[in-house]
């Protein structure tokens, strides 16, 4: 079974220095139809404007993911973690116990879109971390690369709970599939581009909710689209 969620019918938050899209209910938005879907609780396509941002906040037992697709995003951490990630790059932090944190774009002249994605962890009370990589487009043409895991395979971030994440970028025409284990619920998040899934399209904000799906099959409907596939207990 397939379900379309389209980028239409998210929510959104718009605070002039910010414009979030929201695929499951955050902050103001609330929608009991769409809490999240297994582990994953949050999808949020952010827009920072130059020069603006996230000041210090508070997470407690989630792991997050920042995931760039233009522009550059900083973070500084309460565990002494600072850093600046560009497309390309995955950052995890694993808030567990208690972590305090900023995010800021410290362009002054380009604005930072990302998309921010939080998973419930398996574990409560975790010490929290950090951790960061890089994963180029070619790693991730034509295929789905794998970019975090609970086991570090690949060279992917660790996620402390029984999700394995992909990123793929596709051109026109190009294809491929995906065979999910019996009782794994699946995601796909398309961040760019389109893609025709089991011949329904999503674009650039859609989503798909997957579950007892024996293979799916992927085509790029434009080059140089981006999505993620999100494979969870």
């Amino acid at each position: 079974m397939i379900t379309l969620l389209s980028a239409n019918e998210r929510g959104r938050a718009n605070f002039g220095w910010l414009d979030s899209r929201h695929t499951f209910s955050f902050g103001d938005y609330y929608d009991p139809k769409h809490m999240g879907f297994g582990p994953l609780r949050v999808i949020n396509e952010d827009r920072v404007q130059p020069g603006q941002g996230f000041g210090t906040h508070g997470h407690q037992n989630m792991e997050i993911i920042s995931y760039v697709l233009e522009g550059a995003l900083e973070h500084k951490d309460s565990i002494g973690t600072g850093s600046v990630i560009r497309p390309g790059d995955v950052q995890r932090m694993s808030a567990g116990s208690g972590i305090r944190h900023s995010e800021f774009n410290p362009s002054k002249s380009e604005p930072v879109h990302f998309l921010q994605i939080w998973l419930i962890p398996d574990k409560e009370g975790l010490p929290p971390s950090y951790e960061q990589k890089k994963f180029t487009d070619a790693d991730k043409q034509g295929r789905l690369r794998l970019i975090a895991s609970p086991d570090a395979a690949e060279g992917s971030v660790v996620i402390h709970l029984d999700t394995r994440i992909y990123a793929s970028r596709l051109n026109k025409a190009e294809k491929l599939s995906y065979a999910p284990e019996s009782g794994r619920l699946v995601w796909i998040q398309v961040a760019r581009g389109a893609v025709v899934l089991e011949g329904q399209e999503l674009k650039a904000g859609d989503g798909a909710a997957i579950e007892d799906e024996r293979e799916l099959s992927i085509t790029g409907r434009t080059d140089g689209t981006e999505f993620l596939l999100f494979d969870m207990r």
